[in-house]
């Protein structure tokens, strides 16, 4: 994934110190992101709120994270990402990671592409100072520096 980070992951698909009111518009942020890109349509961003109404937001990942995604579907055109940076935290319901102030979107054509992203993401997040460093980084090529190592 590394070397596809820019495939994965365009300028088009940051959304940088954006406000949101809820969990709602926070998701519907990552949807545009994911929309902006061409990964999705908007169809795909109702499917990621309903997957939170119901299952909870289990999407919350770690302290101040939310990964936004459903199953894949026909909303999903190609597999990509979507990043957002909230200028204010919101909680998602998740006690023990609220508030959050990342969202990223992902959207996975097929099972197989989107574990795969996923797993790339998770790994690149769990590098402790690079997850500080995301917080004060400008622009979207910093944060995909950040995010290859």
């Amino acid at each position: 994934m590394t070397a596809t980070l820019q495939e994965f992951l365009p300028d088009s698909s940051f959304l940088l110190d954006q406000s949101a009111e809820d969990w709602r518009q926070a998701i519907r942020l990552a949807g545009e992101g994911l929309q902006n890109s061409g990964f999705t349509t908007a169809a795909y961003t109702d499917e990621m709120i309903a997957t939170v109404e119901k299952m909870g937001p289990y999407i919350v990942i770690a302290p101040g994270l939310a990964l936004a995604h459903s199953r894949p579907s026909a909303a999903v055109l190609h597999t990509g990402l979507s990043w957002v940076r909230l200028s204010t935290p919101v909680p998602f319901g998740n006690k023990a990671n609220d508030p959050v102030s990342l969202v990223i979107g992902l959207a996975g054509r097929d099972e197989n592409e989107h574990l795969q992203v996923m797993s790339a993401i998770a790994k690149a997040l769990s590098n402790p100072s690079a997850k500080d460093s995301l917080n004060d980084a400008q622009t979207p090529e910093a944060i995909r520096t950040i995010l290859n190592g």
